[in-house]
């Protein structure tokens, strides 16, 4: 980087004329009797020394300058928090219009280190907002012009004002997503003779009426212009992830995994048809994906798949290998980390000046462990045996300056049958030179042995309780938390089941009166892609990270454990959870099967002492981001885990056609589409053994789903806004490199005739039902005024509250489902008994086909122990038309899961059963053992005989 002008002669000061040098000549010149010319020669020479000096400290300075400016860095430019005071939709509707209106506070620091100055040369900030499947444009805002000083932080407010069609559709605020987009130029300045413009962009995705900080990321490029609006935007240079000082001085940034410059920071658009991120990741993809390839292309055709982020470049000290006889460590000068051996059980991690920030007070093999749950084949239920997994051989597997990669492996022994679960674990753990953060994964395999069930499977870590006592799962959703003694008796009183607390003496008044449950902090494993928990002094952050769930049982919508009090942080693989018994896989004997699950990844973070530590979720995000993007890993050694280039592709178009509602077939934009086992309709929620691989279609319903492992698979999929599940009948054969392309596609959902009317939205939840406010005894105050009001404790007890006698009755065309249909269908107790209940549907009809067979389409979006009839016009005990029989056991109700798994029914009324005018529909749930016995329901809808033509 040059600096013009500095020699520009014209700049400089010319030598001073004789005259200047007075009108007497020098005292001593009279004495010699000369005219002066002897001491105008000493004069002279005087000035030109004099000159000579000016000109030097002039070169001097000049050179210093410009060496300055030459060395001087990009000014760093960082979006640090983002917050939303006001996110207003007018309920009324101006010309089928409604108006949103925000208040929005962007903090910008801009961190200079060369005592320069910082103008920040603004254009305009794009805004769009969305919801449902809908999205508009808001417009452009102008964003003023400042001018920062060296090393300070501006605030600079955005108010902003838009209109938006809203389709004639009813605008819930809390499901808007806002997407925003700035960019401009970063004008540095430097004394009076240079400046330099650095093109930036910042762009913040999936910003919510309850977002407190936005995903938000910016990037300044040093000579190209900013990449368009929506594309990957790297993350800023300066990072909260530093050593121990100990180990990096203190004005230095330590390696992160990944360069600078790499695109990992900005979720891609939202039309991104292979993987967008958080809260909606495909789940194996993060590199941007392929071209689609036109219909009708040769398939299968050789290609290579897309190439996800390199593996970190080797920065930092050598990592190394430290083996006693009894533990292992790993050490690259960030953090250490001990493992028992031959166990393998992770007994402590220093990092951050912390000598160990997993449990101190808890046994050594209760710290940081890979644990199943077991159970021999036919046992019934979800229950089974506990066990830690123990290795009996240690093994060096790869051990380089720049990586280390070791293996406990855990063996079952045939003469151990009927004592022991016949399954062989081998767990790997991966340290890498300069990154802060262990790698684990683990290969689970059978050989012809007895058959086994296995209700449970993860890895756990349990951190230092007197230490970290912040959690956070989502933006959203992080708070202070209690302590596990707060839990005990008498601190706690346990609820309706063991896992929900009563928080009555608290050791922290701030939580008296609380309930604390650990299915409160569950989420769908489509968005559990980091949590985790943070000490605040000093501020230390401990994040799981999951960049797949490719691994994972159940598919996308799925739900698992994530962190809660322990302090713990899991990393779900298998669970009966939300699902039940069907989601358990179960092996017969002689049953082999082979599959690695992971690897994920536990980063740790720090900011210096005085810093918010709300940055280190910031951070965590961020991290989140490249490893999302690095994604499959190249640097695992295990040739069970297939690199990017021994993997294959997928893509296509994906069209719906419901012929009473659209004339043709329309893209089926935001859709599923997923690869699974090959089984029936719908099977891949229930499928547990193998892997899948999601994502969600573009605007126009493309699909490219990346990085899929090579095996036999088929396509399912699903639509919201429509009923049932999408299959395409052919399999799907992947071989290494292969990328097919299988053309457009058609989704024809369940339709036989005309809507007569319909309940809910087919969405697979029970989200957009009445979810009433909790009993003011158990709230926990993390809920309260929250998007997700389902997640409080003992809403069940709530539907006798509001019905003590008589059922729920509703009635189409003049209730509305989102404040007078209850979410779940549950008991209701009477004296120290349940009841079931029975719901009516109370509707018109104007004319009745006596001969005509009329379609109810009924779908659930959770059973647990329920059994569900359904009856036309007779109320009950009169015999039924439909009954489901005993279905479900995903127990989504008291674990505060506003869906479990989903049940699809199509039931046939006879015309002869209708009236012309008044008619009633009897929903009856006949279990009632238990307050949580019940169904959710997702989507009712009846139909006329098919005989009526389409609309």
């Amino acid at each position: 980087m040059e600096s013009q002008g500095l020699t520009n002669k014209s700049a400089l000061p010319k030598p001073p004329g004789r005259s200047s040098l007075g009108a007497k000549p020098p005292k001593y010149d009279n004495l010699r009797g000369g005219t002066g010319r002897g001491g105008g020669g000493s004069i002279k020479l005087i000035l030109i020394i004099v000159i000579l000096l000016i000109l030097l400290l002039f070169g001097i300075g000049g050179i210093v300058i410009w060496m300055s400016f030459k060395k001087a860095s990009m000014p760093r430019f960082v979006v640090q928090r983002l917050a939303i005071p006001k996110f207003n939709v007018d309920s009324g509707f101006v010309d089928e219009q409604a108006v949103l209106s925000t208040d929005m506070e962007f903090s910008m620091e801009a961190d200079n280190n060369n005592g320069g100055m910082v103008g920040m040369e603004f254009g305009s900030m794009i805004m769009d907002v969305s919801w449902d499947e809908h999205s508009a444009h808001l417009g452009e805002a102008q964003v003023p012009v400042f001018v920062q000083k060296s090393g300070s932080t501006t605030l600079l407010k955005i108010k902003t004002h838009g209109e938006a069609d809203i389709l004639k559709k009813q605008l819930a605020k809390e499901d808007m997503k806002l997407d925003v987009s700035l960019s401009g130029n970063v004008v540095f300045f430097w004394g009076p003779f240079k400046s330099k413009d650095y093109p930036f962009i910042v762009s913040c995705n999936d910003i919510t009426v309850a977002s407190a900080n936005a995903l938000c990321d910016s990037k300044l490029y040093s000579s190209a212009p900013p990449p368009p609006r929506g594309s990957p935007v790297a993350p800023p240079e300066q990072s909260p992830e530093t050593p121990p000082p100990s180990e990096t001085p203190p004005s230095e940034s330590p390696p992160t995994q990944h360069e600078p410059d790499t695109p990992a920071g900005a979720p891609p658009p939202k039309a991104a048809p292979a993987g967008a991120p958080p809260p909606k990741v495909a789940p194996a993809t993060g590199a941007p994906p392929p071209k689609v390839a036109p219909a009708g292309a040769p398939l299968p055709k050789p290609a290579a798949p897309p190439t996800p982020l390199p593996p970190p470049k080797p920065t930092g000290p050598p990592v190394r290998l430290i083996v006693h006889d009894a533990d292992v460590v790993l050490d690259n000068g960030i953090y250490q980390a001990t493992f028992s051996k031959p166990g393998g059980f992770v007994t402590g991690i220093k990092y951050n000046g912390i000598d160990n920030i997993l449990g101190i007070q808890l046994p050594v093999d209760d710290r940081g462990y890979w644990d199943v749950v077991w159970a021999p084949p036919g046992t019934k239920g979800t229950k089974g045996k506990f066990e830690r997994i123990k290795g009996s051989t240690f093994r060096v597997i790869t051990e380089r300056q720049d990586q280390i990669e070791i293996s406990f492996l855990r063996t079952f022994s045939p003469a151990a049958r009927g004592k022991d679960y016949p399954l062989d674990v081998d767990q790997r753990y991966i340290i890498l030179q300069g990154v802060s953060g262990l790698y684990a994964y683990s290969i689970w395999e059978r050989k012809n042995w007895p058959g086994l069930n296995i209700p449970n499977a993860r890895l756990a870590f349990k951190l230092d309780k007197d230490k970290f006592n912040y959690m956070v799962v989502a933006d959203n959703r992080q708070r202070d938390m209690p302590q596990p003694d707060d839990r005990l008796p008498p601190r706690g009183q346990v609820l309706a089941y063991p896992e929900a607390v009563l928080l009555t003496n608290p050791i922290e008044e701030q939580f008296k009166g609380e309930v604390d449950d650990k299915y409160q902090y569950s989420d769908e494993s489509q968005d559990i892609r980091v949590h985790g928990w943070i000490c605040k002094d000093p501020p230390t952050g401990f994040w799981q990270i999951t960049p797949s769930y490719e691994f994972r049982a159940g598919g996308p919508n799925k739900q698992f454990l994530t962190s809660h009090v322990g302090p713990s942080t899991l990393a779900m693989f298998v669970s009966a959870h939300y699902s039940g018994e069907e989601l358990i896989p179960k092996f017969a004997d002689d049953e082999p099967w082979k599959k690695v699950l992971g690897p994920v990844f536990m980063y740790f973070n720090s900011v210096p002492k005085g810093q918010d530590f709300h940055l280190l979720w910031d951070n965590a995000k961020k991290k989140m981001m490249e490893e999302v993007q690095s994604w499959p890993y190249s640097f695992p050694a295990s040739d069970d885990f297939p690199k990017a280039n021994q993997r294959a592709n997928v893509s296509g178009r994906l069209f719906v056609h419901d012929s009473y509602v659209e004339p043709e077939k329309v893209p089926a934009k935001g859709s599923f589409v997923g690869l699974a086992l090959p089984g029936e309709v719908g099977s891949w929620q229930r499928e547990c053994k193998g892997y899948q691989f999601w994502t969600r279609t573009d605007e126009e319903g493309r699909f490219v789903i990346t990085n899929v492992r090579p095996g036999d698979y088929n396509l399912y999929g699903w639509v919201d806004g429509y009923v049932g599940d999408f299959k395409h009948d052919a399999l799907i054969s992947l071989r290494i490199g292969h990328n097919i392309e299988l053309g457009d596609l058609l989704f024809k959902p369940p339709r036989d005739g005309p809507t007569l009317w319909e309940i809910g939205e087919p969405d697979r939840t029970a989200k957009e039902f009445f979810v009433p406010d909790p009993n003011p005894k158990y709230v926990n105050k993390l809920y309260v005024n929250h998007p997700d009001k389902f997640r409080q404790y003992g809403l069940w007890e709530r539907y006798a509250e509001l019905y003590p006698k008589e059922d729920l009755v509703y009635t189409t065309n003049v209730s509305d489902y989102r404040k007078d249909w209850f979410y779940a269908q549950v008991t209701r107790k009477v004296g120290n008994e349940y009841n079931g209940s029975t719901w009516q549907v109370k509707f018109k009809l104007d004319s009745v086909e006596p001969k005509g067979v009329y379609k109810l389409r009924l779908a659930l979006a959770s059973a647990t122990n329920a059994e569900l009839e359904v009856r036309m016009n007779e109320a009950p005990p009169s015999p039924f038309i439909f009954s489901s029989g005993r279905i479900g056991n995903d127990n989504s109700i008291a674990r505060h899961g506003i869906h479990g798994l989903f049940w699809m029914y199509t039931i046939d009324i006879e015309g002869s059963k209708m009236k012309q005018g008044d008619n009633t529909m009897f929903l009856t749930q006949v279990k009632s053992s238990s307050p949580f016995q019940g169904v959710m329901y997702d989507y009712l809808r009846l139909e006329g005989p098919a005989t009526a033509a389409p609309k």
